[in-house]
């Protein structure tokens, strides 16, 4: 009896699984490609249908982890500040300023900025990504797998999730292509003149050819930036399963959300500094 009532949970699960990951699928190309500016109401959409299927599969609140809200809040508000902290060591340092830069945010006005603060990355970006791979997919991992390997698996395709992205982080943070190609143990080292950074358009996606040629990122240094973030996404996957054991999905939320929307906050703050060693561009609009 125990044997078939696991298996019938495990075939359940696999169903819901599979259907996370179309949902999950939709709603990347969606929120990078098709239609960025509506990601909110894309996540919001994609999170609400996860949270069904997950319910439907006989989920729990409590294993999606919707629990320990006052500890969780606690745990990721100290994180927080300790990322507010790195943060602002990073910009003071000149060799490592130059990786607070992106195009994508200087190109941004006020307005825009906050728009990405206050709605798109808490509800387009941090809503779909912690309810959807801390809270269902981990959740249904653990039910029928354990704990281990459903942050395991959570992780690895958290990593996978971002690779769009980081095609974009690529193009528009010129440095972190050029660390990429100097941390390349085969690839001779080829003197390089140096470029002016060209803001993106709002309009034009971050990975057009046009973009890309503007930012010098070569084929390769993209992938090595994709991959250098799809495991470092994966590792920060494992850390905020973690937050969730210890306090709920409100640890990584928070924790996840200032991460992403103080970073909009110094990447102004290092680009209205210019360059490493350079002044203060006095034409740059702030």
């Amino acid at each position: 009896m125990t044997g078939t009532a696991g298996g019938a949970t495990r075939e359940t699960t696999g169903a819901t699984l599979a259907g996370a990951v179309v949902v999950f699928a939709a709603a990347n190309v969606l929120n990078n490609r098709v239609a960025r500016r509506l990601a909110p109401l894309t996540s919001a959409v994609a999170t609400g249908t996860l949270v069904a299927m997950a319910r439907r599969s006989g989920l729990s609140w409590s294993d999606m982890g919707f629990r320990d809200g006052a500890r969780g809040a606690r745990i990721g508000g100290a994180l927080a500040a300790v990322v507010a902290g790195a943060y602002t060591v990073g910009i003071t340092i000149p060799a490592t300023r130059r990786f607070f830069r992106d195009e994508r945010a200087l190109s941004l006005s006020r307005a825009q900025v906050l728009e990405q603060i206050l709605l798109q990355v808490p509800v387009g970006t941090v809503l779909l990504e912690e309810v959807g791979f801390r809270g269902v997919l981990h959740g249904l991992l653990a039910r029928s797998y354990g704990t281990p390997a459903a942050t395991a698996v959570s992780s690895a395709l958290f990593g996978l999730w971002h690779v769009l992205p980081a095609i974009d982080m690529a193009a528009a943070n010129p440095a972190l292509g050029a660390l990429a190609a100097e941390a390349d143990p085969v690839k001779p080292r080829e003197p390089r003149e140096p470029r002016e950074a060209v803001p993106a358009d709002p309009v034009t996606p971050a990975d057009s050819p046009e973009l890309m040629a503007s930012a010098g990122a070569s084929g390769a240094n993209v992938v090595r930036v994709v991959a250098g973030s799809v495991i470092s996404t994966g590792l920060a996957g494992v850390l905020f399963s973690e937050l969730n054991r210890r306090g709920g999905l409100a640890a990584p939320a928070i924790l996840h959300t200032a991460t992403n929307s103080l970073g909009y906050v110094f990447a102004r703050l290092a680009g209205r500094g210019g360059e490493p060693g350079g002044d203060v561009s006095p034409d740059r609009a702030p």
